[in-house]
């Protein structure tokens, strides 16, 4: 007969090799993260947080666009409401990502575990696990968590030391690469879906005449960002409610 001992031996090499696995797989998102929170730590000092606080928010959120948007409130002075509502309404997308990767997990993974997984899922962290054609594991995950989650930690501190170091134009410049970010990641997906295209030129129209239109200037960036998110995200769902198809 097999020992307990030989059997928990052969489930820890897994668990290593697992572990091994999607550290390999996050390592380039990890060298993706780091020019993007660089960005964001240079951001954040320059509108005058402190360095340690842009860190730990890296560190406690891991939200990319939801950081940006939720900075540029804070430094904007805005009501904890309209932050936190601007916030849900950014990242609730992740939830969804962590209900649909759960059901990947083995039915034995602890609540605690899969709080952990949740709180480390990015976009680009879900897409390559939703890749794999088995059945994920709790090591895999941590593995494919951890060179992301210290590499946008890291960026964040690089900005912000740097900050200081930067010439004016130069930190100008760094603020550029946040929209180059986001056209990069729009573009491919108008490119390869109607129903994207859709709801990118709503919300681009949306946020265009909060700031453009006399009656809608007053309202607060934080409520003119939810306000376009939701909106578009409804038209989106009712133009192309299955497959990007258009409604007969």
């Amino acid at each position: 007969m097999i020992s307990f001992n030989k059997i928990k031996e052969s489930l820890d090499i897994k668990s290593v090799e697992d572990f091994k696995l999607g550290f390999r797989q996050g390592i380039p998102v990890m060298m993706g993260y780091i020019p993007v929170s660089f960005t964001f730590g240079l951001l954040a000092v320059q509108g005058g947080i402190d360095i340690w606080i842009a860190v730990l928010i890296s560190m406690t959120n891991l939200t990319s666009a939801g950081q940006f948007a939720g900075i540029n409130l804070i430094i904007a002075g805005a009501p904890m409401v309209e932050i936190s509502v601007a916030m849900l309404v950014i990242n609730i997308r992740y939830m969804l990502m962590s209900l649909s990767l759960s059901q990947k997990l083995p039915s034995f993974v602890s609540l605690f575990k899969r709080s952990a997984i949740a709180f480390g899922i990015t976009d680009e962290i879900f897409a390559i696990a939703s890749l794999e054609k088995r059945v994920i594991t709790f090591p895999y995950m941590m593995g494919l968590v951890v060179a992301p989650y210290w590499g946008w930690a890291f960026g964040t501190l690089l900005g912000g030391v740097f900050t200081s170091l930067l010439p004016p134009l130069l930190q100008n410049s760094m603020g550029i690469a946040l929209y180059a970010m986001f056209i990069a990641l729009l573009v491919p997906a108008a490119k390869h879906s109607k129903a994207a295209l859709a709801v990118i030129l709503i919300a681009a129209f949306t946020s265009s005449a909060f700031k453009w239109m006399p009656a809608l200037n007053q309202i607060s960036a934080g409520w003119s960002i939810i306000i376009s998110a939701v909106f578009a995200s409804a038209v989106g769902a009712l133009l192309y409610p299955k497959d990007g198809e258009n409604i007969e």
